[in-house]
């Protein structure tokens, strides 16, 4: 059965990850919400020690529901994506108002939690609760794939994965199957140059047999997009803005930014930078310019200091890019 094979190579191969480490239902509870929020766009290795210190200093859930946006974005700084931090305090005061301070063990109760989606609420009825659920992460995606061959567009859709993973059939320990299918994808079934000596899976494997490990992907359309951001500064300070206007970075600290046009992107500033934010593509020119007046959303940063402030990865980089300039 391909599901003990699966199993003893986890048992023998897994890696010690903090949010595994042996606790009561309850801190397993917070430690799965947790690390499935930070694994969102983000590799293991990266999560590992911001999990560590979120824990470290927000310890359970009550925490979670009760800490300022300040020290939350703090121990979020650096992992991006702050919407996920913001959705995780939602989430935390949404499971002690309406569900006595427990995770639902149910997939539409889990989907009403802020941040909480198809593949978020799988993997915490599986790894929480036990049940007999295959999340489909990018990791068992590809494994999946790979076993299956599957090429064509119809074959990799999601709802065509979703009716294919009956092929991993089921298990009493169901928690311990969609890790282990996780590692599997992440440690042996790389994207490129997979391990294919090493994995336990390989006579179930069409790929291998074919020796053909391409993995298709539905390709993501990238939008180009363009700003101006002005560092206004007075004195030795720069004006940042609680950030209300764009979708990404909400309420965030930036600087003032509007959106343009690539014609006028090229007439701009010789100051440029491009950062890449999901599927944006973003042309940022920079101005300069000086004003003592701070809007209602505004506070003044000392330059010095700039680094110690809870400020967002993206707004640095602007500040990184032209300090020399200040």
């Amino acid at each position: 059965m391909i599901t003990k094979k699966i199993l003893y190579w986890y048992d023998n191969n897994k890696r010690s990850l903090p949010w595994r480490n042996k606790c009561s239902l309850k801190q397993k509870e917070y430690f799965t919400l947790v690390s499935e929020f930070m694994l969102q766009q983000t590799q293991v290795k990266t999560v590992i020690p911001y999990f560590n210190n979120f824990f470290k200093n927000i310890p359970n859930l009550n925490a979670l529901a009760r800490v300022g946006e300040a020290k939350l974005i703090k121990q979020w700084q650096g992992l991006g994506y702050y919407s996920r931090a913001k959705n995780l305090k939602k989430s935390a005061k949404m499971i002690i108002d309406n569900y006595s301070g427990r995770l639902p063990n149910n997939f539409e109760e889990l989907k009403k939690l802020p941040g909480v989606g198809d593949y978020t609420a799988s993997a915490i009825l599986a790894i929480v609760f036990n049940q007999k659920i295959i999340p489909l992460d990018g990791n068992i995606e590809r494994v999946l794939k790979r076993i299956l061959n599957l090429k064509t567009e119809e074959e990799i859709k999601k709802e065509n994965l979703h009716k294919q993973k009956k092929i991993f059939g089921k298990t009493s320990r169901s928690g311990d199957y969609a890790q282990a299918l996780m590692e599997i994808g992440a440690l042996l079934c790389k994207p490129k140059n997979p391990y294919c000596d090493k994995c336990p899976i390989t006579k179930n494997c069409l790929s291998f047999k074919r020796k053909d490990f391409e993995i298709k992907k539905k390709d993501k359309k990238i939008i180009d997009k363009f700003y101006l951001a002005t560092l206004y500064k007075n004195d030795d300070q720069l004006l940042l803005i609680k950030n209300e206007k764009f979708n990404f970075l909400k309420n965030l600290l930036i600087f003032p930014m509007k959106e343009i046009t690539q014609s006028d992107s090229l007439l701009k500033s010789s100051n440029k930078l491009n950062v890449k934010m999901s599927n944006m593509n973003m042309n940022i020119s920079i101005d300069f310019s000086y004003t003592k007046n701070k809007p209602k959303n505004g506070m003044w940063i000392e330059k010095k200091n700039f680094e110690n402030y809870v400020i967002p990865t993206f707004t640095k980089k602007i500040f990184a890019s032209i300090k020399h300039n200040l």
